[in-house]
């Protein structure tokens, strides 16, 4: 039987948490204007309820300043679960900065969904009566999500690494014909920046798209900065 909907993306984004999990990763939870249900998600998955599963990496981060306090926590490997609605514009900055930081981001809401591509994973509610959020359907869903990912670390064979087929050589052909999304770390210096990309800290030429200074987000191209992506 296939599945649909939005239990397809609960399927995915459970597999997608549990082998971050088992490679070390943390999951970092925001939730700025329903900070119970973001406290109750990061307790769900770092307290072993049921006897014989493990306490996995989650912390509540406790800010209004979204992107601020993430960008000092997140490292390479980590998830970003922000449980917010779509209007939330330091949720929806902090998504897109996911591919800089080397993050995986999943986006948990109800009623108006974001913009397609908004986070790697989505999950969300649709109901217009703007009730959702406070429904047992709403907690429900991530409970579902801390169950499945368990259900994950049942069968060790999903827990291989999806990134199996990525490049390990110094330069290749294919990866480096790619933008790369990178947050800019300081403000420029005779036109080259420091900038955070999925793979560190590197130094990038950033004449082409000047003006730009910390925290804006840029796409590289060959070591050099071709446009600005809007953060």
């Amino acid at each position: 039987m296939e599945l649909g909907g939005l239990a397809q993306d609960l399927a995915a984004a459970s597999l997608v948490l549990a082998r971050r999990f088992a490679a070390g990763g943390t999951m970092w939870c925001v939730s700025p204007a329903w900070p119970a249900h973001g406290r109750h998600v990061a307790v769900e998955f770092v307290h072993p309820v049921i006897v014989g599963k493990r306490a996995l990496p989650s912390v509540f981060v406790d800010t209004d300043d979204v992107v601020a306090d993430l960008r000092v926590l997140v490292r390479p490997g980590d998830v970003v679960l922000a449980v917010a609605g779509a209007d939330e514009p330091g949720v929806a900055s902090a998504m897109r900065r996911g591919p800089a930081w080397g993050a995986t981001t999943l986006w948990v809401g109800a009623d108006t969904r974001p913009a397609a591509g908004a986070a790697d994973h989505v999950l969300w509610v649709d109901d217009d009566t703007g009730l959702a959020p406070w429904s047992g359907r709403f907690v429900l869903l991530y409970h579902l999500l801390w169950e499945l990912t368990h259900v994950c670390f049942e069968h060790p064979g999903l827990l291989r690494s999806d990134d199996a087929g990525a490049c390990e050589d110094d330069v290749c052909i294919t990866c480096s014909d790619e933008g790369r999304l990178a947050e800019v770390c300081a403000d420029p210096t005779g036109g080259e920046a420091r900038v955070r990309t999925a793979a560190g800290i590197e130094t990038a030429d950033v004449s082409l798209v000047e003006p730009v200074s910390a925290g804006d987000l840029v796409l590289l191209h060959a070591g050099s900065a071709i446009t600005r992506v809007p953060g």
